[in-house]
C-alpha cells in the first residue's frame, strides 16, 4: 500500500516545478531578512523542522543551522554549511540534543498531521530541543480565511487556525508572545505576484494583510 510518506519527492516535485524554485529562493531570502530575521540572533542555533526545499534554512544568517525532513532528497536541497536530518519531526531529541537550540522554524505543516494527537507530539519535540527562553516560530495556512483552497492539496489533514494552535501550544507548555491571524498569502501561486520587490512591499504594508493574508504566524517561547 502506497503511503504519502513513501510519495513525498513526487508530491513536492510536482507541487513545486524546479522551474519555479529559483523564484522561491529569492522570495525567501526576502522573508527572511526583512521579517524573521528579526527573531533570532546572529549567533543562534537554528533548527528547520518540516525544511522541505531548506528556503528557510538557506537563508536565514545563523551560527548555526540545522534542517529536517522525511524527504529522502533534503540533503540535495540544503545550502552548504547546512546540516540535515531525514527524520520525524515528532522524535526530534533523537537526533537533536535537549535543550540545545535557540530558535526553532516550523511553516505549514501541522496541517499536514493526521491527528491532533500528532500536533501535540511534534510540539513537544520542539519544546524538549529548544533551550529555555528558546522561541518556535510557527506559520501555517489559517482555515479560517482559505477554506476555499485548503483542501487543494491532497495532503492537508486538519483544519487548523491561529487560535487552535495557540491552544495547543499552551497544552505542552509553550507561552505565546505574538499571534497574528493573517500575515502572508496562501500560497506562492495566489492572487498577489510573487516578485521578490512586492513581497518586500506587501512586508512593510500590514494593512495588506488583512486583505490577502491567510497564514498565522505565531511567536511560542520556552519559558523555563
Amino acid at each position: 500500500m502506497t503511503k504519502i510518506v513513501d510519495s513525498l519527492t513526487e508530491i513536492y516535485n510536482n507541487r513545486f516545478p524546479s522551474n519555479t524554485r529559483s523564484r522561491r529562493h529569492e522570495v525567501w531570502e526576502v522573508l527572511c531578512r526583512d521579517w524573521f530575521s528579526r527573531y533570532i540572533p546572529p549567533d543562534a542555533r537554528v533548527l528547520e523542522v518540516a525544511a522541505g526545499f531548506c528556503e528557510f534554512s538557506n537563508n536565514i544568517k545563523a551560527a548555526e543551522r540545522i534542517a529536517v525532513d522525511l524527504n529522502p532528497e533534503l540533503p540535495e536541497f540544503a545550502a552548504p554549511g547546512v546540516k540535515t536530518f531525514i527524520h520525524p519531526a515528532e522524535a526530534l531529541a533523537e537526533i537533536i540534543e535537549p535543550g540545545s537550540v535557540d530558535v526553532v522554524f516550523l511553516s505549514n505543516f501541522l496541517e499536514h498531521c493526521r491527528t491532533h494527537e500528532q500536533v501535540l507530539a511534534v510540539l513537544r519535540g520542539v519544546l524538549t530541543v529548544l533551550k529555555p527562553g528558546g522561541r518556535l516560530l510557527l506559520m501555517g495556512p489559517n482555515f479560517k480565511y482559505c477554506m476555499k483552497e485548503y483542501y487543494d492539496y491532497f495532503d492537508h489533514h486538519l483544519p487548523l487556525t491561529e487560535n487552535s494552535v495557540a491552544e495547543a501550544l499552551r497544552l505542552v507548555g509553550f507561552e505565546i508572545a505574538l499571534n497574528q491571524a493573517r500575515t502572508l498569502p496562501f500560497s506562492f501561486r495566489g492572487k498577489l505576484p510573487s516578485w521578490p520587490v512586492l513581497v518586500r512591499i506587501y512586508l512593510k504594508m500590514p494593512l495588506l494583510w488583512r486583505f490577502f493574508g491567510a497564514q498565522f504566524f505565531i511567536v511560542a517561547v520556552k519559558t523555563d
